[in-house]
């Protein structure tokens, strides 16, 4: 059961052609609407980050999914309290995975083992992963540096058609450069920060990656969404800011609150309140456009 766009990996591939493989039914949903959901029964839902969003803040449509035997999220991090939410009101954990239509699924957490909060999981079999830095050096897995996310293994794709031919992915000596910024704890269990391009902070020497904060904002009760970025700051280089839809609340309310529980260079500096976010058709927020703003 969901109800993604048919023409991307994660809606099309896995969420079609992976359930008609294996002989089961599908349903699909139109709109990835909470009350579509919780209306239709399955047996494993797939939805986005946006859409679980939506489900944790209709608790009568999210009791019904108690019925599911997996909710499956992924495209993008799930915000630790949606992730928390969505186990309260249903009794379950959802099962989060990453991967890219470049890549397919590389790292998952297991239908049958942990769910963590705030991570994706581990290498799938016959999958590798690194972290490494601004120059390419390897990065250790010690839950703490943040580095450009590397893959290999047999899912990598073979390359773009371009002009009638195959032009061949720029490997970086069998490494695929997701452009993914993450974290890989001594226990292999991976965190995605998100895109280099824009949830990667470096302001003040600090490297801040914007989900953490987002997390934190979330966690106020006026906060509905979030949305954080780097902007240029003069002494800084760049400043956290961001951007929330919210019921009444003061920016200076909003940045004391996520001061008193992260570091102190972690807080955003410039909060604009907005009535909604930019989101493509998958439900991710376009932070370049936010950028441009």
């Amino acid at each position: 059961m969901h109800g993604l766009p048919l023409y991307h990996v994660h809606g099309l591939v896995l969420g079609v052609l992976g359930p008609l493989r294996i002989g089961s039914k599908l349903r699909h949903t139109r709109k990835p609407t909470p009350e579509a959901y919780g209306d239709n029964p399955g047996s494993m839902y797939f939805g986005v980050p946006t859409v679980w969003s939506r489900i944790a803040a209709a608790p009568s449509s999210a009791a019904k999914l108690k019925r599911a035997r997996l909710l499956v999220s992924g495209s993008a991090a799930l915000p630790v309290p949606v992730f928390d939410a969505i186990r309260e009101l249903t009794g379950q954990a959802p099962v989060e995975r990453y991967g890219m239509t470049e890549t397919l699924i590389t790292v998952s957490a297991r239908a049958d083992g942990e769910r963590r909060a705030g991570h994706v999981g581990l290498p799938l079999d016959n999958i590798h992963t690194r972290l490494v830095d601004e120059i390419g050096n390897p990065l250790p897995d010690d839950g703490v540096s943040i580095g450009s996310l590397q893959v290999c293994g047999p899912t990598l794709l073979d390359g773009y058609l371009r002009d009638g031919g195959i032009r061949p992915a720029e490997l970086i000596h069998g490494w695929y450069p997701t452009g993914d910024v993450a974290t890989i704890g001594p226990d292999g269990w991976h965190r995605i920060v998100g895109r280099e391009s824009t949830d990667l902070i470096k302001s003040g020497g600090y490297r801040i990656g914007a989900g953490e904060v987002e997390d934190a904002l979330l966690l106020h009760p006026a906060v509905h969404e979030a949305a954080v970025i780097g902007t240029p700051h003069d002494d800084l280089g760049e400043q956290v800011t961001a951007f929330v839809v919210a019921d009444p609340v003061t920016p200076e309310e909003l940045i004391s609150f996520v001061a008193e529980r992260l570091a102190a260079h972690k807080r955003p500096r410039l909060v604009h309140l907005v009535p909604s976010l930019p989101r493509n058709a998958m439900g991710k927020i376009q932070k370049k456009q936010l950028m441009d703003d």
